[in-house]
C-alpha cells in the first residue's frame, strides 16, 4: 500500500478497527483523525467543533468517540482515496 509507509502502527491498527464490520462503538475520534492525516487528508475545520478531511476532492465528525456511522463514514473515506488494511 502506498501509504503503509506514512503510518505507524497506531495508525495500522486504527485502520483494522475502522474496516471492522459492524462497526466499533467505542473508536476515539483522535485516533481516526490522526489516521487520516497520516495518509494525506487536510483538516477543514468548521463551527464548533466541526472537522472535515478532504483529499483529491473527497471528504468524510466528531466528538471523543466517533459513533458507528461516523466510522463508516471515515471507512468510505479511506476506500474512496484508495487505503484499505
Amino acid at each position: 500500500m502506498v501509504y503503509d509507509a506514512h503510518m505507524n502502527a497506531k495508525h495500522r491498527k486504527t485502520l483494522q478497527a475502522v474496516f471492522k464490520d459492524p462497526a466499533p462503538k467505542q473508536l476515539p475520534w483522535k485516533d481516526i483523525e490522526s489516521l487520516l492525516v497520516s495518509v494525506g487528508a487536510e483538516i477543514i475545520e468548521g463551527k464548533g467543533s466541526r472537522v472535515r478531511f478532504h483529499k483529491d476532492n473527497s471528504r468524510p465528525h466528531p466528538k471523543k468517540e466517533a459513533k458507528p456511522y461516523q466510522v463508516k463514514d471515515a471507512r468510505d473515506f479511506l476506500t474512496r482515496i484508495g487505503v484499505k488494511p
